[in-house]
């Protein structure tokens, strides 16, 4: 099969990239490169377009080229504390609208990465049925991206399939920087022999999602037996107290939990997805646990040194 994939260079899109290869597809990547970066491609055999999607006409610049069998949709300025909202809206809302455009055009299906963002403050356990309340920016361009999809799936022969992930760790994303996952900040402050520092008192929590199974969610919503937005979680709750006493565990360190005051009023301080909808459309049942993807992650970045 021949699959494009958006922000193929950035943490998700890339381990998707590179298991689409290893199955045997041919993969043509788009990535502005703002978060991505080549390293997490080394090794790949596809076409690269280092361009803007939200920018871009992708009907003029494939034309003339067989169309792709689907398009998974990654990028996206994932970034939650940027605040410029014009910034965030166009490259997020418009970079989806051109591949909805795209898509439509040579009636593709389409996977694309929602967010958990969406549901802000719902309680947790977060369902689908949930009304969106998205507390910032990002989250509220999520929201919009669903909204995009839902209008375009009407009377659409294709799957159109969001996926709402909530909180993925694992190898390739270091190039984020600030916006890389709380795991893998807490192993560089621990690896540094820095105290790991967490808000109080660490008994806040989130569903962390190994990104392996993210993939894997990404791959299997091909098949999907109808459009819609779904949880891709691990289903389960796990708290910043737990995430440290994993890392410290693997690293083999004795370091003290420096506990401070959390800054931001549109914190969520919890997260728990519900992800029967996905076991549902399309059999999304994660494979490996928090505990074991900490360990499994912390063993990669030792490898690298890291």
């Amino acid at each position: 099969m021949r699959y494009l994939v958006t922000g193929g260079a950035g943490f998700v899109g890339s381990n998707l990239v590179r298991r689409l290869e290893a199955d045997g597809h041919d993969v043509t990547v788009i990535d502005d490169l703002s978060s991505g970066h080549f390293k997490n491609l080394v090794g790949f055999r596809g076409d690269f377009y280092a361009e803007d999607i939200s920018r871009m006409d992708l009907v003029s610049v494939f034309a003339g080229r067989p169309a792709f069998d689907a398009v998974f949709h990654q990028a996206s300025i994932t970034d939650t504390t940027v605040m410029d909202q014009r910034f965030m809206m166009e490259r997020n809302v418009e970079g989806f609208r051109r591949v909805i455009d795209y898509a439509l055009r040579h009636t593709l299906p389409v996977v694309y990465a929602s967010s958990a963002g969406v549901y802000g403050a719902n309680p947790s356990p977060q369902t689908e049925t949930q009304t969106p309340a998205p507390m910032n920016v990002y989250g509220f361009s999520k929201a919009v991206l669903d909204n995009v999809a839902a209008q375009a799936a009407k009377g659409y022969s294709r799957t159109i399939v969001g996926l709402r992930y909530f909180n993925v760790f694992g190898p390739g994303e270091d190039f984020k920087g600030a916006a890389a996952s709380m795991i893998y900040q807490l192993y560089r402050q621990m690896k540094a022999g820095k105290a790991p520092r967490i808000f109080k008192w660490g008994e806040q929590g989130r569903d962390f999602v190994y990104v392996g199974d993210v993939v894997e969610a990404n791959i299997l919503a091909l098949s999907s037996r109808r459009s819609g937005s779904f949880n891709v979680g691990s289903g389960s709750f796990t708290t910043f107290n737990t995430l440290v006493d994993t890392i410290r565990e693997s690293l083999k360190l004795d370091l003290k939990t420096d506990y401070f005051d959390n800054p931001y009023d549109f914190y969520q301080e919890h997260t728990h997805a519900d992800i029967r909808a996905a076991g549902e459309a399309f059999g999304y049942s994660p494979k490996t646990t928090v505990v074991e993807g900490i360990r499994e992650y912390v063993r990669i970045l030792e490898s690298r040194g890291r």
